[in-house]
């Protein structure tokens, strides 16, 4: 399998309005790992949007769109905003007039953010926060979107957010071209709409409420800070802290996730398929049985 170009330039637009965080480290790991494993020359290039106001321009190959903290409501009609959405809008007419497309990923606060701006639905704060490793399922597009393929229905994911995206409006997501991938997981004993949990845009753009770039380093750093697990024991009591920690060994969830999402995304930027590996993975990915009550943490 060859590339489509042997040199590629990734801009990553960095969401995290300068507050310390492991998201930023784990996608630089991811793409540097990258790189080395498929000998590619890959430079990328960190764009700090929300203070510095710092956007890219159309230049690059791929566009990955960070977490990032605080409200995905509040920020509307700012000048970050603006400059952020002519960069989006200037892509989505590239790709309409290109024969070759330039590929964007929108995680958590970048998602939420597109949700709004192209009103595909209500962004609202949850009742109550959620975070931790817990399962989310496949739609039937999810079933058939090849960024998923080499992951198992469910699959295991970090989330960490206050915020939401429910009651689709699903005439202005088939307008763009998207469907929804993925769903959080099944609550029947909570009269709540399952909040949406992936979108694909359009061909090109793609987006996740979670945060596949999460590691399992980077998730027991964060657990072990005082602050956060007064807060998980407070919430959610010393046994299930515990059980996060411990979870964070299980290959099967969250480093699964990790290893094969954004990989996959790349694959098909850059080579226009899965790598060998991850199509091998994807012939004998099989539906796995989880207990999904062990690991909910909201």
């Amino acid at each position: 399998m060859r590339p489509i170009k042997n040199s590629w330039k990734v801009a990553v637009l960095d969401m995290y309005e300068g507050v310390p965080n492991e998201g930023m480290r784990c996608i630089r790991e991811i793409l540097s790992k990258y790189a080395s494993m498929h000998a590619l020359d890959l430079q990328f290039d960190e764009f700090e949007v929300r203070q510095q106001q710092q956007v890219p321009d159309t230049s690059y190959d791929i566009y990955i769109s960070t977490g990032g903290p605080g409200s995905p409501v509040d920020s509307e009609g700012s000048d970050w905003e603006t400059a952020y959405f002519s960069l989006i809008d200037a892509l989505l007419e590239w790709n309409r007039t290109h024969e070759i497309s330039k590929p964007v990923f929108f995680i958590c606060h970048s998602y939420q953010i597109m949700c709004r701006y192209y009103k595909l639905g209500n962004v609202c704060r949850r009742k109550s926060p959620a975070f931790g490793v817990f399962p989310v399922h496949k739609t039937a597009a999810g079933m058939q979107e090849k960024v998923f393929s080499a992951l198992p229905d469910p699959f295991y994911i970090v989330d960490s957010r206050d915020w939401q995206v429910i009651e689709l409006n699903y005439k202005n997501l088939q307008a763009m071209g998207g469907h929804v991938l993925a769903l959080e997981k099944q609550r029947p004993h909570v009269p709540l709409e399952r909040a949406t949990m992936a979108i694909r845009f359009n061909d090109h753009f793609i987006g996740t409420q979670f945060h596949p770039e999460a590691d399992a380093a980077g998730m027991h750093m964060y657990l072990l800070q005082e602050e956060k697990k007064k807060q998980v024991v407070n919430n959610h009591g010393i046994a299930k802290y515990n059980s996060m920690i411990s979870q964070l060994t299980d290959p099967d969830k969250i480093m699964l996730t990790h290893d094969r999402f954004i990989t996959a995304f790349l694959d098909y930027a850059i080579y226009g398929s899965l790598s060998e590996r991850l199509a091998a993975i994807e012939r004998l990915v099989q539906v796995a049985t989880h207990t999904d009550n062990e690991h909910s943490f909201f």
